[in-house]
């Protein structure tokens, strides 16, 4: 039976491995990590092919169960030795991490629900922080924040699209509807006409055969043209906003080496040293 210390000992041993990078075991956990994920998503990948034999199919359920295995004790190590397990589990790569261990587990009473283990390949965004591609994480980081302070804004634009949809579905239901062998048979139809419309998608299976319609789909066109570039330049103002606020503030240094440090870092990218006790 381990002592009070001890434990505590151990568990800062395994936080060191599993969430840092920068000691020779936590890379290695890391890297392996990275590939057993890969090889996760093609055996996933190459499993739901249906041409492939029996026995295949049934080595791959297999090697299916050994890596739920795996990620389900990862994901239960990473609640034991994290400092703040609420934290963790609530964080992104909490949640995740969590996703990736229960598909299986769900396919057993849902059968397709297996395949969400796709959602895997999201952790492979771990790779920057392994290989020390921080700055790629910086901007990461800036992007994810500008996207929710543009939240409200976007939510706005959002509920106008949504009246705009509804009200030119009904108007062109207004103008088809009454026409013999119309397709804008409903509000609803001609309201799905016009999002695939106003979005620039046009799958062709709706079409207009008055002039009237013609010309009021032709505004509608328009219309999208404009209304999609309004989202990406709130997020572009905001993000920029954001770039030119994060370069007036000072970056810390690293007090062993020199050498700057990314955000929240827990220990040097460059010489290990532990920023713990100096930062």
């Amino acid at each position: 039976m381990l002592s009070r210390s001890e434990r505590e000992q151990l568990r800062h041993r395994l936080y060191i491995i599993i969430f840092e990078s920068d000691t020779r075991w936590g890379k290695i956990f890391d890297v392996t990590l990275l590939f057993v994920i890969l090889l996760s998503i093609a055996v996933l990948v190459v499993e739901s092919m249906g041409h492939i034999s029996q026995w295949w199919k049934q080595a791959f359920t297999i090697l299916e169960y050994v890596f739920t295995f795996f990620f389900t004790l990862e994901y239960l190590l990473r609640l034991y030795c994290a400092p703040r397990p609420r934290k963790y589990a609530l964080s992104f790569f909490g949640i995740i991490d969590l996703l990736s261990t229960i598909p299986l587990y769900l396919g057993w009473i849902f059968g397709p629900m297996r395949y969400l283990m796709v959602v895997r390949t999201f952790r492979l965004m771990r790779v920057f922080r392994v290989y020390k591609l921080f700055s790629f994480l910086e901007e990461g980081d800036i992007l994810m924040r500008s996207l929710k302070l543009s939240t409200r804004k976007i939510l706005v634009f959002f509920l106008f699209v949504v009246i705009m949809v509804i009200s030119l579905g009904t108007l062109m239901y207004m103008v088809e509807g009454n026409v013999e062998g119309t397709q804008f048979t409903d509000i609803p139809t001609s309201i799905y006409w016009a999002v695939v419309t106003m979005t620039t998608v046009g799958y062709g299976d709706i079409a207009p055969v008055t002039m009237v319609g013609r010309f009021l789909s032709a505004i509608v066109m328009l219309l999208g043209y404009t209304i999609m570039a309004v989202p990406t330049g709130i997020v572009s103002a905001q993000f920029i906003s954001d770039i030119n606020r994060d370069k007036k503030q000072e970056t810390p240094k690293c007090p062993e080496c020199g050498c700057p440090l990314p955000k929240r870092a827990n220990y040097c990218p460059y010489c290990g040293n532990d920023l713990h006790d100096t930062l």
